[in-house]
C-alpha cells in the first residue's frame, strides 16, 4: 500500500475534478461553503446523543461509516480549499499550534 501524503491527495482531488470539468465551480467561496455543509453533516451525526454516546459513537458500525465518510468529506474540501488558495495545510497548523502554545501557556488558567 502507498504511504499517503497531503500533497498527493491534493493531487488526486484536482485530477478527480478536472476529469469532471468541475473546476470551474472550485471557486473559494463555493469549496468554502461546501466545507461548511460536510462540516454540519457531520455536527448532525452527533446532535443529539449524550457526551457518553458521543464517545462511543466508533463502537456503531453503521454510524462509524457515517462519521468516516462525513470527516472524509471535510477533509477533501478543506485540502481543496488549501490548493486553491495556495495554502500549506500542514505548515499552517504547525504555526497555528506554535501561536496557541505561546498564547495559552502550560500551568496558566488550568
Amino acid at each position: 500500500m502507498t504511504e499517503l501524503d497531503v500533497a498527493m491527495l491534493q493531487r488526486r482531488l484536482t485530477e478527480f475534478a478536472a476529469a469532471r470539468n468541475w473546476e470551474q465551480y472550485h471557486t473559494p467561496k463555493n469549496l468554502v461553503a461546501a466545507l461548511s455543509v460536510e462540516a454540519s453533516e457531520l455536527v448532525e451525526i452527533f446532535q443529539w446523543l449524550t457526551p457518553e454516546e458521543s464517545a462511543r459513537v466508533m463502537d456503531d458500525p453503521e454510524r462509524a461509516s457515517r462519521v468516516t465518510d462525513e470527516v472524509a468529506d471535510v477533509l477533501a474540501y478543506l485540502l481543496q480549499v488549501c490548493e486553491v488558495l495556495g495554502i500549506d495545510a500542514l505548515a499552517a497548523l504547525d504555526a497555528k499550534i506554535d501561536r496557541n502554545e505561546r498564547r495559552f501557556p502550560v500551568g496558566e488558567g488550568s
